[in-house]
């Protein structure tokens, strides 16, 4: 039986590349994407390492033909994915003064891209293969901390999004959730990447609710 593909928006050495890591174990085929292809080539070679094959794409989150091209490339040389993951977020805190620039530059990247990636991936090929669109939520989304707008603003833009395209697509029968990160990636051992990618595992094989809770 063939492998199922995962598509990994947002790779990096913290979450994105746990949750590609712990798909691959599942046997799944990984596609990551990231902005640098600098980064990818480094991210290729380390899931080597592992005995990891990974295909990679540079595709820029926040440029709706970047990503349009980057998911035309997939479907070329993997097929149609079985799961996308966006992991694509800009957690540090606001610059101060904070304008409206800064906070469309933060709105692109962890909401807009999201609309972008789902609509690319979200095909009939995709509904057929019982697909899975899985999001990294942040707990700020509804409770809000000092010195972080752009976060607050969008996570909770991005919990909307997920619940909205989860009631739209899942007649067609794909499945759309968020894991709600509450605490911060890596801030101490139980918020390691690897212990959030189980979550994500558990709710691909689960496919119940829309969103869980890693606390």
């Amino acid at each position: 039986m063939d492998k199922k593909t995962i598509v990994v928006v947002g790779a990096g050495q913290g979450l994105g590349n746990h949750v590609a890591e712990k798909f691959a174990k599942e046997n799944f085929r990984v596609v990551l994407v990231a902005r640098r292809s600098e980064a990818l080539a480094e991210y290729q070679k380390e899931f080597a390492t592992k005995g990891i094959e990974v295909g990679t794409v540079a595709c820029d989150a926040t440029d709706a033909e970047s990503v349009k091209a980057a998911f035309e490339k997939i479907h070329a040389e993997v097929g149609t994915p079985d799961v996308l993951v966006y992991n694509v977020g800009i957690t540090t805190p606001d610059a101060q003064p904070l304008d409206e620039q800064e906070v469309l530059r933060h709105f692109k990247a962890d909401v807009l891209g999201a609309f972008s990636c789902i609509k690319a991936v979200a095909t009939d090929e995709f509904a057929e293969k019982k697909g899975a669109i899985l999001l990294t939520g942040g707990v700020a989304a509804v409770s809000p901390f000092p010195g972080y707008t752009c976060l607050a603003i969008d996570k909770a833009a991005l919990r909307g999004l997920t619940l909205a395209v989860h009631k739209e697509l899942e007649p067609k029968g794909i499945f759309v959730g968020t894991v709600m990160v509450c605490g911060i990636i890596g801030g101490n051992e139980h918020f390691a990447p690897a212990n959030i990618a189980e979550k994500f595992w558990q709710m691909y094989q689960e496919r119940k609710e829309w969103e869980v809770r890693f606390e």
